[in-house]
Formats: structure tokens, C-alpha cells, sequence
């Protein structure tokens, strides 16, 4: 009986890695689940669990693959992992090493934009309150697109058109690929780094999401929002919409519309300047029917048909005047003379000398205080008798 052979544990996990590798089903293999446990270490690998209802497997993307992700894998998302299924020998565990992930159901660029358009929401790169309003006349006008499509031709057509008294500088630069997003940043960058124009717009015509994905780039949109030139974006058609339709200040349907809404038609201003030239002359016309109406009113007055007509209303008013202030003296010196007789009666029927005339005596002392009581003075003091008519002066014999 021979003896069972007994083996390593290495040699059994690298037995089935082997057959693992060659089984055909499993080298190129999709796998639809969850992802969960989603990890990227400093070594730029990432590592995940994919599951469903019933069960879990891990899985690992390597550097390599995972910087050709076009979007941002979170747990929780619906995926599906593409890759092979081996054997990570020292672990002895089983696990897929994927090579792709696309978002389950829908479009890795659509996931892409709709990740980046909440996470720029939420910084406030939308908000209506950074937009800064077009110039209303502007002088310079930058284009930042390919200077060869047909977009930037209609563009200088439509603003040659509608207002010819702008300058228009182009700065072309690719707007589509990988290289694209770096040359439109550098483009922005540099016309507001020498203020080259009023007002700059940026965008190409129409095409597929992949087409257009140069403006649904970060560093396109954090240069339009840095920009302090005001940018409309103008990609594609009117139901295109991208990121940088969002940031910028102005958004156009189309590059056509950018040029509409860059600058004002020319014929519009004419026809705004010639009605307010009408107005003007209209109401000049009507202040001066105004003013030879008013220079007749005046011209008919009778200071001006006769101006010493003029002279005799005055003198009329003049002597009215002094009627009337002549009238007023004499009746406030009567009011005068009346109060005065009143006063001067009241006065005299007051007086002591009035009392004196009619056979009353007063006495005073030498220094004038009148006496009132014989207890004032003593006996062979002097003083003085008022009488009606003349004064007396005497010594006190006795007093009782």
C-alpha cells in the first residue's frame, strides 16, 4: 500500500491558481454586483468587495487600470466588473482582478458628470451670486475654440455682423481629447492674465457626450469660475449641456447664440439712436412752442405795451398807501390822547395837592418824611406845613 502524498499549503494554492488561469470562462469573465468595502491605498491600487443578495467576492483593480476609470466608484453603486477570477497564492483566497468598471445600467460618463456636477454644487461653483454680468458694449471679444470648425466661423460671422466696432482675437485651441482640457485651461488663463478682452467665450459645436467632454473637465470648469473676464459657454446644441455650462456666466444654446448674446446688433443701436434723436428733436421743438408761447403771453402784458401805465398803477398804490398809514396815525394819536386824559384824570384825583386845595395841610419834617403822629417830633423841632397854596414853616410848641 503506498503512502498518500501529503502537500504544502503554497503548492495546493498554487495548484489552483494554475487551474484557475486555465480555465477559459474565467480569463475574460463580466461580473455584475455591488460594490462595497471600496478602498484606495497610497499605492494607487484599489480594492473592493463585489456582492449580491447571496454572496461576495473580492476584488482588486491596480494602478494601471484604475487611472483609466472615467468615474468616481462609491459603495453602494451598481457595476460591472470586467477581469479575470485567480488565486492570490499566499492567501490562498480567490478574487477577481479587474481590469474594467462601468457604472450598471447607465454610461461611465454620465456617472462622471453627474458625480462632479453635485460635488462642484456643493462647493458653490453654480452659484448665481460669482456670475458676473456681460459688458454691454464690449470692445475685445476672445473665442477659446478649435480654430478650425465650423463653430468659431460662425461666431466671427454672427459678431462681424451685429457689431463690427468690437475687435475679435481667437485663441484656438483643441476641444476635443485628452489634450484638449490642459489647452483650453491655459487659454482662459492667459487672457485674463494680459486682459486681452470684455468678454470671452469658450465651447465648440455639437457632438456625442465623448465629444464633448473636454468641458465637462474640473480644471475647465475652476478656470471659467476663476476667470474675472465674464465667459459664456457655447458647446454643442441647445440639449447639450455641460459642466462648463453650469460655471459660467452666461450659457449660449449654441455658439451662434454666444455671438448673439456677446455683443448688441448694430442695426437694433441704429434704430434705438435715431428714435432717441427724434425724441430729442420733438421735444426741443415742443420747449421752444412752449417758450414763443410764453415770450407772446408776456410781449401782450400792458408793463410792455405801455410801461408808463406801469408807473401810474404805482403811483395810484403808492398814494392808497399813504392814505391808508395817514388814516392809521391819526387814529393810534386819538386811541394816544384819549389814554392820556384818562390816565392824567385818574392821576390828579389821586393826588395830595388835590386834597391840599381844598383846605387840608400836610406837615413834614426838615428832612421831608411827612408826619402822620405827634409822637414824630419833639417840642421846638421845625417843620414844614404844605398848604394849597404855598408852605409854611414852623416850631412845635406842645403836642397833645
Amino acid at each position: 500500500m503506498s503512502q498518500q502524498r501529503i502537500y504544502e499549503v503554497s503548492e495546493v494554492n498554487q495548484y489552483i491558481k494554475e487551474l484557475l488561469d486555465a480555465a477559459p470562462g474565467l480569463n475574460d469573465i463580466q461580473i455584475r454586483g455591488e460594490l462595497s468595502n471600496y478602498k484606495i491605498y497610497p499605492s494607487g491600487h484599489h480594492y473592493f468587495t463585489l456582492k449580491d443578495s447571496q454572496g461576495a467576492m473580492r476584488c482588486v483593480m491596480f494602478k494601471g487600470a484604475a487611472m483609466k476609470l472615467r468615474f468616481r466608484p462609491e459603495n453602494g453603486m451598481k457595476v460591472v466588473a470586467s477581469g479575470r477570477i485567480s488565486v492570490f497564492p499566499r492567501d490562498g483566497a480567490y478574487q477577481l482582478y479587474c481590469t474594467q468598471l462601468s457604472a450598471d445600467g447607465i454610461g461611465d460618463l454620465y456617472v462622471a458628470f453627474e458625480q462632479l456636477k453635485q460635488r462642484l454644487y456643493e462647493e458653490g461653483l453654480f452659484d448665481s451670486a460669482h456670475k458676473k454680468p456681460l459688458p454691454r458694449y464690449p470692445q475685445r471679444i476672445a473665442i477659446v475654440t478649435s480654430g478650425a470648425g465650423a463653430a468659431v466661423h460662425d461666431m466671427i460671422r454672427i459678431l462681424r455682423r451685429r457689431y463690427p466696432l468690437a475687435k475679435i482675437l481667437l485663441l484656438p485651441v483643441r476641444v476635443q481629447g485628452a489634450e484638449a482640457p490642459p489647452e483650453i485651461v491655459g487659454a482662459i488663463r492667459y487672457a485674463n492674465r494680459w486682459q486681452l478682452a470684455d468678454v470671452l467665450i469658450t465651447g465648440r459645436g455639437g457632438g456625442s457626450i465623448e465629444d464633448l467632454w473636454a468641458f465637462n473637465d474640473e480644471r475647465v470648469a475652476r478656470a471659467i469660475y476663476e476667470s474675472e473676464i465674464p465667459v459664456i459657454s457655447a458647446v454643442g446644441h441647445e440639449p447639450d449641456v455641460t459642466i462648463a455650462d453650469f460655471v459660467a456666466d452666461q450659457r449660449a444654446s449654441t455658439p451662434s447664440n454666444a455671438a448673439e448674446i456677446a455683443v448688441p446688433d448694430m442695426v437694433e443701436l441704429q434704430r434705438m439712436l435715431q428714435e432717441c434723436r427724434s425724441r430729442m428733436l420733438q421735444g426741443q421743438l415742443h420747449r421752444m412752442e412752449r417758450m414763443e408761447q410764453k415770450l407772446k403771453q408776456l410781449a401782450e402784458k400792458r408793463v410792455l405795451t405801455n410801461p408808463v401805465a406801469y408807473l401810474d398803477d404805482r403811483k395810484l398804490q403808492l398814494d392808497y398807501m399813504q392814505q391808508r398809514l395817514l388814516g392809521i396815525a391819526q387814529r393810534t394819536l386819538e386811541q394816544d390822547k384819549q389814554r392820556f386824559i384818562r390816565t392824567t384824570t385818574a392821576l390828579d384825583a389821586l393826588s395830595p395837592l388835590k386834597v391840599l386845595s381844598r383846605g387840608y395841610a400836610m406837615a413834614q419834617t426838615a428832612d421831608g418824611t411827612v408826619l402822620r403822629s405827634s409822637e414824630q417830633v419833639e417840642s421846638g423841632e421845625r417843620i414844614r406845613v404844605q398848604l394849597g397854596q404855598g408852605s409854611l414853616s414852623c416850631t412845635v410848641d406842645g403836642k397833645e
